[in-house]
């Protein structure tokens, strides 16, 4: 499947405004981050996890334990779209139960990968309260998950996709809106 970038919708200053309200907007839900962990998908959804959980330690002093998600083997769709999968590590080397868990990922669509980020977490324990936290919210739902903390909203069209690049991953920091072609 190939894509064709049709616009930048942030650039690198504009994700990192945006990632700073998100980590504001955060801290403004859980003024107690005693018990909060905050948790990445794999793969954008790890690097933003990690920068929010900066700005979090640098606003309060505080470090919030901080892991990794990955989602392959919970997929709906894992037997179907997958020949080779990505499998990736996940890392929670700590107990969430009873924990607030801040669950991380960089866009939202259907909400398929929450659901099945759901749960994967459950095999760790018992939150006490999950809360999705998504850099891009791009619509077109199919089942009833909401993000409790929310960078931006692009509505998509069918044929068109949220393209998220981070330094850590892409060399570059930037969202960008691209075409299916």
């Amino acid at each position: 499947m190939e894509t064709k970038i049709k616009s930048q919708l942030l650039d690198k200053q504009g994700l990192e405004e945006t990632i700073s309200r998100m980590a504001k907007q955060i801290l403004d839900e859980n003024p107690d981050i005693s018990n909060m962990v905050v948790i990445g998908m794999r793969t954008r959804g790890a690097h933003l996890a990690r920068r929010i959980s900066e700005i979090i330690f640098s606003t309060r002093g505080i470090q919030s334990a901080l892991g990794f998600l990955d989602v392959t083997f919970y997929r709906d769709d894992f037997r179907i779209r997958l020949k080779q999968p990505n499998v990736q590590v996940t890392n929670i080397p700590f107990s969430i139960d009873e924990k607030n868990v801040v669950l991380v990922d960089d866009v939202l669509f259907t909400g398929r990968t929450v659901r099945a980020a759901l749960d994967a977490l459950m095999d760790f324990g018992r939150p006490a309260l999950i809360q999705l936290v998504v850099l891009v919210d791009r619509g077109r739902r199919e089942l009833p998950i909401q993000p409790n903390v929310t960078g931006k909203i692009f509505k998509t069209l069918q044929k068109e996709e949220i393209q998220v690049r981070m330094e850590e991953e892409d060399g570059e920091d930037g969202v960008f809106l691209v075409e299916i072609v």
